[in-house]
């Protein structure tokens, strides 16, 4: 199993609009940038990540699940655009902010904390339990 972090702005879609959409899930849509693409790329089925609420927040507030692999991107005709689909798996106990990624010495490779414009990022084993102890889990 690997772990990502996927970023969504609150406003637009966030961990309650997940979470309303039950085990259906939803596409993972809208991503633009190919190094987040070939991220999704490389997900399987089962694959867990972060649910990060990007802009307002500035925090992980869930744990998702990859429940179908790279697939055309239906909000786009043009096939360079892929996704995958996820679907909430459950609330974080106390969410994790950038600021306390920031401050945890044991984060300092992680991808948000050097790269937090990156909309979909790769999560380490290492880092995955680091965020999870701070979660609360």
């Amino acid at each position: 199993m690997a772990y990502w972090l996927f970023k969504s702005e609150p406003d637009v879609f966030g961990w309650d609009d997940l979470v309303a959409r039950g085990d259906r899930g939803e596409e993972w849509d809208g991503v633009r940038n190919y190094q987040a693409r070939n991220n999704m790329r490389a997900m399987k089925k089962g694959d867990l990540g972060l649910f990060y609420h990007s802009n307002q927040g500035k925090e992980a507030v869930g744990i998702c699940e990859v429940i179908a692999e790279i697939h055309p991107d239906s909000t786009t005709d043009d096939p360079r655009w892929e996704c995958v689909d996820v679907k909430a798996v459950k609330p974080l106990p106390r969410f994790v902010s950038l600021e306390q990624a920031k401050a945890e010495p044991r984060l300092k490779d992680m991808a948000l904390v050097n790269n937090t414009r990156l909309s979909v990022q790769p999560v380490t084993e290492g880092e995955w339990a680091v965020v999870m102890e701070l979660a609360g889990l």
